[in-house]
This record gives C-alpha cells, sequence and structure tokens, in this order.
C-alpha cells in the first residue's frame, strides 16, 4: 500500500482520501484553512472556508455524486441523509401527468442535495473516523520535495513542504487544491516544464441568497431548476433541512444587472419571474446577497507528446480543469475522477513515468468529455446573453441549438426528460444520449423551435425597467 498526501481538503479531496483508505492506502490530507468543521447543524453559522470562495453559494449534488457514493462509500449518502439533506427525484416528485409515472429505473435521477457547509461537515465528520485517513488543517503546503528523477529531466516528488518547513513525504502526491490550486508554480519552482494551460474568463456573475421555510418543506418547482430566461438564468435549488438557494446568473459584462447585488432589487427581479417568484417565501438566511465573479474556465495538460511534466504529483478535479458552477456538475465530475484515482492506484505500476500516463489517460476517458462539454455550453449561454443585450440575431452552435431544444422538449414528453435528465445529472454524456435511436430526431421534432417557446418572465426592457424602479 502506498503514502498518499493529498492536499486540499475540499469535498473531492475528501472523497478521494476516503477511497484511497478504504484500500489500505495511508493517506494525509493537508488543508490550508485552520478552521475544523463543527457538527453540520452549526455549519452554515460557524464555519468559515475562506479557501473556498463558493462555500456559501448555491449547490447542487447531482445524481452521480449520489450514485458513486452508494456504490463506493453509502455511509457518506446515509450521514447526509441524517443530516437532513433532501433527496429529490424529479420523475418522482413532479406530477405523473409530467413524467408518464415513476419507473424502477429512474432511481438513477435520486440526487442528495444540502448547502455546501452542510454537506463538507457532515463528509469530513465520516472521513475524520475512517481508518488510514489523517486530515490535518491549517497546514499550508508552499513547495514540493523531490528524489531522484527516473528519467532525465523529469522532476520526481516525493513529498511535500509546509508553511512551517515540516517536510512530508509520500509515494503520491495528491493534488485537490480546487480553483485556486497552485500546483503550476510549484512544478516551475522544481524545474519542471509547464503544463499547457487553456484559460479564459467563465464571464458569469452569480448573486445568490439562501432561505428557510418555517415547517421543514421547501418550494414545489414550477419548472426546471435552471430556468434560462433571456439575458439572465434563475436557479432555484433545494438544499437541507427546509433550506433552498435562489440564484441569479448574469453575463460579466452586463453592467446594467450590477445592481442585482442590492437585496431589494435582486429580490424585484426574482418575483418578476413568475415561475421563480413562488420561491422567495421563506426567512432569508443571509442579510445581503452572496455575489461570486471573476470565475475561471481552466484546463491543464501534464502529460505532453507522452512525457510528464513531473512524476509522483497528480492534479485531481478542479486543480486539472473547472468550469462554470452555475450548471451543478462540479462536484460530480471530481468524483468521477476520485473513483477514477482509486481504481488506477489499487494496479499502480512501478515505474513512475507510467503512473502519471496513465492518470492522464484516465483523466481523459473518465472526466475530459464531461469538461468539454459544459465548456461548450458555457461558450453558447454567453453568446446568447450577449446578443439579447445587444439586441442583434443569434446565431447558435449545433451543440447549443440541441441544448436548449432538448430543454423545451423534456417539457413535453417524459422520455425527454429522462434524457435532459440524464445530461444534467451527469449520468450519460449528450453525445451517448443522442447517439440513442430516435433521440436526435425526437428533439428537433419537439424542440426545434425554441427559440419561440422561451419560459414566462420579462423581456429585456422590462428587466432593465424592473432593476431601475
Amino acid at each position: 500500500m502506498a503514502r498518499v498526501c493529498v492536499v486540499g481538503g475540499g469535498v473531492v479531496g475528501l472523497c478521494a482520501a476516503l477511497l484511497l483508505g478504504r484500500d489500505g492506502h495511508d493517506v494525509t490530507v493537508l488543508e490550508r484553512d485552520p478552521a475544523p468543521p463543527p457538527p453540520p447543524e452549526a455549519a452554515w453559522s460557524e464555519w468559515e472556508r475562506r479557501g473556498v470562495n463558493q462555500f456559501r453559494m448555491l449547490h447542487l449534488f447531482q445524481p452521480r455524486f449520489r450514485q458513486l457514493m452508494y456504490e463506493n462509500a453509502p455511509d457518506v449518502v446515509h450521514a447526509l441523509e441524517r443530516a437532513g439533506a433532501l433527496c429529490m427525484n424529479p420523475l418522482r416528485d413532479l406530477h405523473p401527468l409530467l413524467t408518464g409515472g415513476f419507473r424502477e429505473t429512474d432511481a438513477v435521477y435520486d440526487t442528495l442535495t444540502a448547502r455546501r457547509p452542510v454537506a463538507e461537515a457532515t463528509i469530513a465528520a465520516v472521513v475524520g473516523n475512517s481508518d488510514h485517513v489523517s486530515v490535518r488543517r491549517g497546514v499550508a503546503v508552499v513547495g514540493l520535495v523531490t528524489g531522484d528523477p527516473t528519467v532525465t529531466g523529469i522532476p520526481h516528488v516525493i513529498g511535500v513542504r509546509t508553511d512551517t518547513g515540516e517536510t512530508v513525504l509520500a509515494d503520491v502526491v495528491v493534488d485537490a487544491g480546487g480553483r485556486r490550486s497552485t500546483l503550476p508554480g510549484l512544478l516551475a519552482e522544481i524545474g519542471a516544464q509547464s503544463p499547457i494551460e487553456e484559460k479564459e474568463p467563465c464571464g458569469f456573475i452569480y448573486y445568490g441568497r439562501h432561505f428557510r421555510s418555517g415547517d421543514g418543506s421547501v418550494p414545489r418547482p414550477a419548472g426546471p431548476l435552471e430556468m434560462v430566461n433571456d439575458s439572465i438564468s434563475i436557479l432555484t435549488l433545494p438544499a437541507d433541512n427546509g433550506t433552498w438557494g435562489i440564484g441569479v446568473v448574469t453575463s460579466a459584462k452586463d453592467t446594467a444587472l450590477r445592481a442585482l447585488k442590492d437585496v431589494e432589487v435582486w429580490t424585484r427581479v426574482v418575483g418578476g419571474y413568475p415561475l421563480a417568484a413562488h420561491w422567495l417565501e421563506g426567512e432569508p438566511l443571509d442579510d445581503g446577497i452572496a455575489v461570486m465573479a471573476k470565475i475561471e474556465d481552466r484546463h491543464r495538460t501534464f502529460v505532453i507528446d507522452g512525457r510528464p511534466v513531473a512524476t509522483g504529483v497528480l492534479p485531481l478535479s478542479d486543480s486539472w480543469a473547472c468550469t462554470n458552477p452555475s450548471v451543478g456538475r462540479g462536484i460530480a465530475i471530481g468524483t468521477i475522477h476520485a473513483v477514477a484515482l482509486r481504481d488506477l492506484l489499487r494496479d499502480a505500476p512501478a515505474d513512475a513515468v507510467d503512473l502519471a500516463r496513465r492518470w492522464h489517460a484516465a483523466t481523459m476517458a473518465t472526466v475530459e468529455p464531461w469538461y468539454r462539454d459544459t465548456l461548450a455550453y458555457d461558450d453558447g449561454r454567453l453568446e446568447h446573453i450577449h446578443a439579447v443585450i445587444e439586441g442583434r440575431e443569434f446565431v447558435a452552435s449545433p451543440e447549443y441549438e440541441m441544448t436548449e431544444a432538448l430543454q423545451v422538449a423534456a417539457s413535453k414528453e417524459p422520455d425527454m426528460l429522462r434524457c435532459a435528465l440524464d445530461i444534467a445529472g451527469v449520468v450519460a454524456l449528450r453525445e451517448e444520449v443522442l447517439a440513442r435511436p430516435g433521440v436526435y430526431e425526437r428533439i428537433v421534432e419537439l424542440g426545434g423551435g425554441w427559440r419561440d417557446e422561451r419560459l414566462p418572465g420579462p423581456g429585456r426592457a422590462e428587466l432593465l425597467a424592473i432593476v431601475a424602479a
């Protein structure tokens, strides 16, 4: 069994550590933020995680996350349920006329969802009680420790150096440092070739607020959880213990909507959309509006022309690639990556170069397609928003056309709803769904006129009037 050092104790880092520990590896998690997780019921009000800028923003744990945890660590699912995480399934919760009735196979869409602090505190408690895993908080990694390379010119990492000068040795270092991972800089310091990095501003701004009911219930959805409305999208996401979040997503270039950071403006705007307005009927958990901006789409390649930039260190989840969080896929994709890491280390090659190559191959096979699919949607949605703002014709890519057409088709036929949930829930890739017999044709038939079937709500001019009122 290997000594594994996981850098970063967020949700994916903790899940990876748990899976590796249960395979018998000796795992040490180093987390920069010092505050220990409180009990889940106190996590929202008491836990500070300065290293996670989206910690109190809206989160959705897509069905694939629950599926993978139930298959590999069912006690995580049970712990989340005990902590009050909501289990929802559109095929069970919506009216049978919309779904055609619940089928046994629809259990794949079961979704456990909770506010991020509650979910992370719960998972941290499970990990903290697990054998072979040690979580050390308030420990920042400031450098990589190298040993004798197996190939000339490729640095070999054998551990990390902390901000106190301590050296933590490991057979494998897993970087789960998230969006703010400093791995490229650490690699440069040991003379490694720079990874290939694709980076561009994501282009979205998020304005969110959480609410609680008095009786433990959550509002009944009147539309999709993500409602695309011309130049804005509205997220209405149930959470744990009778709480939920509402988010308004706009373009970073839309200066006219920056007034959404004001509570009164934000409330007027959400109230102007008939399918979202009833979600305001609760007690706010926050005095103001949480704003998240300057989120980037970023992708890193650590094996170039078959040659790793370094050995002994493996990037995981957002350290490797991250995208627009509004579609809620990040944690599910990261969990897919964590399971792939566990599987790789079950039969890890002795040769460090071979290990790095195999991790690159596993990454390309398991999570790269999800990154590209999400990025294509981001690009299309931003172009759509900007066309509305500028009052010009929107020319959509074929990929975006099919995404929007499927959303309309999903509102008209249960089987199309299942196709949409497969993609949104990280159950099946878009290309896999479209390759099913008859699906492409049915989407075109039912949703080809998606531009003329917009959700109810104000157009651009009326939206600006609501903001300025």
